[in-house]
Formats: C-alpha cells, sequence, structure tokens
C-alpha cells in the first residue's frame, strides 16, 4: 500500500511540529531552565575561573535542558513517599533524595572534569558536601519561594527564580573557598534545610501527639464528595473526639484561576453536569495544569452534594459545611482558616486530609496557619473521584448518585434529599 500525502498535508505537519517547537522555547519552565543554566555557568566560571572547561559548559547545558523534566520527576517522587507513608517529612526525604543525587553527580562530574577549585572543594566537604548543602539550600529556598507567593507576595515563577538564582550563585562562589562566601554558603545551607525539614517534623510530631477534644478543619475539592471522605469525617471525629467539623470545598484553586486569568486554560464543554477545563495555546508545555483531573463540578453543586450527603449519614448536627466565597477568592484557605480562627478563638484546631495529592497540598496550608493538629488517613481503599466522573457507581451515598443520575440527563430540576435545586448547566441553586 502506498501512502499518499498532498503537499498541503505536508506543510500543515511541518506546522504542527512548528507550533510545538515554538510552545516548548516559550514555555516558563523552559526559560527559567535556561536561566538556571546560563547562571550556573556564569557563576562558576566567575568563582572557579574555569568558563572554558568542557565539564562545566556539559553541566550547564544539560541542567538548561533537563530542568523542566526534574521538576516533574521530584514531584512524582515527593507524591509517591507521601501516599506510602502519609508523613510530611517522608515526602520531602522524597523531593530531596533526587536531586542530592543529581547535585552529587554535577560536582563530581565537574570536579574530575578540572572545572572545580580542588582546596575549596575540600573546604566544603568535597562533592559530598557540597552537594549536601547545596540540595539543602535549595529545597529551603523554593519552599520559603512558594510560601511568600501564597501570601500574595511575588509570583510564583519569579520568586522561585530569585531563590535558585540566589543560590546558585552562593553555591559557586562557596565551593571555590571563598572567604565569608564558604561560610555564607554553609550557613544558609543548614539553616533553610532546618527549615524546610523542621517544619515537617513538627507537623508530623503534631500529628501523632495531637490531644483530644476541639473543631475539626476538612478542606478540599469533594469532587465529588464519596464514601472515603464520609468515612474520614466518621473517623477523625471518633478519634479526635471532636465537637464538629468544619468543612469547605474548593472553588475556583488559586492555580486555576491564575491560569484562566493568563488564557492557558479555559471550560470546553459541559458533560454530565461537569465543567471540562482544557488547555490553550498559550498554556505552558512543561506544566501539570490538571494533576487531579479535567472534569470538574462547579463549586456550587459540590457543597450541596456535601450537604445532601452528611445529612443522609445522620452528621448534620456534627458537620458544618461553610462557603467563604469571597475570603476563598481574596485570600485562598489560608483566609479560610484565619476566619475560623476570629470565630472560635482559642478553639483547637485539627486539619483533617488525606495523603493523595490534594490532600499533601490541603496539609501544607494547615501547617503553614499556626499551630494545627494535623489527621491524615493513608488511602488505601478503591474509591477514587476520577472514576466516578468517569460514571462508576457504588463509591457514593445514594443521594450523591440520585442528583448525579439527574445531573447526567440533565433535568431542569433537581430532587434529592427533600430538597429541590434549579439545574443550570451543572450549576445547582436551591430555592426553585
Amino acid at each position: 500500500m502506498v501512502a499518499v500525502f498532498s503537499a498541503d498535508s505536508k506543510s500543515t505537519g511541518v506546522s504542527a511540529v512548528t507550533g510545538k517547537i515554538g510552545r516548548y522555547v516559550r514555555s516558563p519552565s523552559t526559560r527559567m531552565g535556561a536561566f538556571a543554566g546560563l547562571i550556573f555557568y556564569l557563576s562558576y566560571a566567575y568563582a572557579h575561573n574555569s568558563g572554558a572547561n568542557p565539564a562545566l559548559i556539559g553541566v550547564s547545558l544539560f541542567i538548561a535542558v533537563f530542568l523542566p523534566n526534574y521538576a516533574k520527576l521530584s514531584n512524582k517522587a515527593e507524591l509517591w513517599a507521601n501516599n506510602r507513608f502519609g508523613f510530611v517529612t517522608a515526602g520531602r526525604l522524597g523531593r530531596f533524595l533526587p536531586q542530592y543525587i543529581f547535585n552529587l553527580a554535577a560536582f563530581w562530574v565537574m570536579l574530575l572534569g578540572g572545572a572545580l577549585n580542588k582546596a575549596g572543594m575540600a573546604s566544603v566537604g568535597g562533592a559530598a558536601g557540597a552537594a549536601l548543602v547545596t540540595t539543602l539550600a535549595s529545597q529551603g529556598a523554593q519552599y520559603l519561594a512558594l510560601f511568600l507567593y501564597q501570601r500574595g507576595i511575588g509570583d510564583a515563577n519569579r520568586n522561585v527564580l530569585v531563590g535558585i538564582a540566589a543560590n546558585l550563585i552562593l553555591a559557586a562562589l562557596g565551593t571555590a573557598g571563598i572567604p565569608l562566601a564558604r561560610e555564607a554558603f554553609l550557613a544558609a545551607g543548614f539553616l533553610l534545610g532546618i527549615v524546610f525539614f523542621g517544619i515537617g517534623f513538627l507537623s508530623d510530631l503534631r500529628s501523632k501527639l495531637a490531644p483530644k477534644g476541639g473543631i475539626g478543619l476538612y478542606f478540599g475539592t469533594y469532587n465529588p464528595f464519596h464514601n472515603t471522605h464520609l468515612a474520614i469525617v466518621r473517623r477523625a471525629m471518633q478519634e479526635r473526639r471532636l465537637d464538629k467539623i468544619i468543612i469547605h470545598p474548593t472553588l475556583v484553586p488559586r492555580a486555576h484561576a491564575e491560569a484562566f486569568r493568563k488564557g492557558e486554560i479555559h471550560v470546553a464543554r459541559l458533560e454530565n453536569g461537569f465543567q471540562i477545563y482544557d488547555k490553550t495555546d498559550k498554556a505552558d508545555v512543561n506544566v501539570d495544569y490538571f494533576p487531579t483531573g479535567r472534569m470538574f463540578l462547579p463549586p456550587e453543586t459540590r457543597k450541596a452534594l456535601i450537604e445532601l450527603a452528611v445529612a443522609e449519614a445522620g452528621m448534620a448536627g456534627k458537620v458544618e459545611v461553610a462557603f467563604m466565597r469571597e475570603t476563598y477568592d481574596t485570600r485562598g484557605f489560608q483566609g479560610v482558616i484565619a476566619a475560623i480562627k476570629k470565630a472560635y478563638p482559642g478553639v483547637r484546631l485539627h486539619g483533617l486530609h488525606g495523603t493523595d495529592y490534594g490532600g499533601m497540598l490541603v496539609r501544607q496550608i494547615y501547617d503553614e496557619c499556626g499551630w494545627i493538629y494535623p489527621w491524615r488517613i493513608l488511602r488505601r481503599d478503591n474509591v477514587s473521584a476520577t472514576a466516578i466522573r468517569r460514571g462508576e457507581k457504588g463509591m457514593t451515598s445514594g443521594v450523591v448518585t440520585d442528583v448525579l443520575t439527574q445531573l447526567s440527563a440533565n433535568v431542569p430540576v433537581v430532587v434529592a434529599g427533600g430538597r429541590r435545586f434549579r439545574n443550570d448547566n451543572g450549576v445547582l441553586t436551591e430555592g426553585v
């Protein structure tokens, strides 16, 4: 069989490839990698007087090209450790170890290739010591960069770029044995490492030594609210002897809101009451915009499903479903926690979460908002929100299953749990 290609199909193929290359080059992650590779080269070339060294040039180019993929790999390593062990410290070790191995290999290659000052390297513990301090400083600097971004200070990419640049420059000067720079390099590495691992260790300690009583906080997408969510509420209520639990669903997560604003993602279509998100041509090809899936029920609908499921389970008196739209839109869950603390001054707070991607993000927010006692459950069941969104049955309570069926049929009025809702393309509004 002979395949026949027209001139138009050839030009279309070339255009598609050119478009992909163009999007890759325009990607902020690609530019971040190129920036890191350039700063790495210039810093070590200056500090170690090795600008023409092939080993330095090769490592710099590798960093420039590989950095976006490394970020994805480190995220996966952290997620695996979180799901396997359920401790923040384990997740941070999962992120730390791949970077340490990479940094160790880079220092060995440059040391063997004659790109580094041997006396300077010996003064910071050789390749192993330099890699350890550099990795600690890098992890701590990135943590602080994103911590500031979550509080409205700076831009996520710019903050990380500043942290990476500062760490690379200081590491180059410190490993060259330059007085004061060496001491600053060692101090920055260990201090930032203490911050990075110390906060996680204290969080794990609070989760194990938590006192009983108080109010539970339970945040998540609940897309949709399923049987495991109910099991977590029941078990946490019993184990921590909580007076009540406040559940607050995400509205539009900050990362998605920013991507919508930049035109990187959009709502492509509606399907069975779900909004289907998709990337646009402006999207960063190196970013996973949808780590928890692309199908989302509207926030109002997710809130209604939580209320219905909790009422059906007989827990309405012990569970409050909060929906602080203005607070969430301006300050995220950090603002919601601040509002709850103001409403319940001096009351002990417990933060409920799972160990999946979204659950550990919520755990980080709990840890950054003061002395909240984490309560986590390792996900070992087969209940999957992704499977439910694809039509799997038996994973949600009866009332949630009923509502999802009505949404799939696109009925104008949804009736469930003794309540009536107007259905506007999947958005449920009570009071019809």
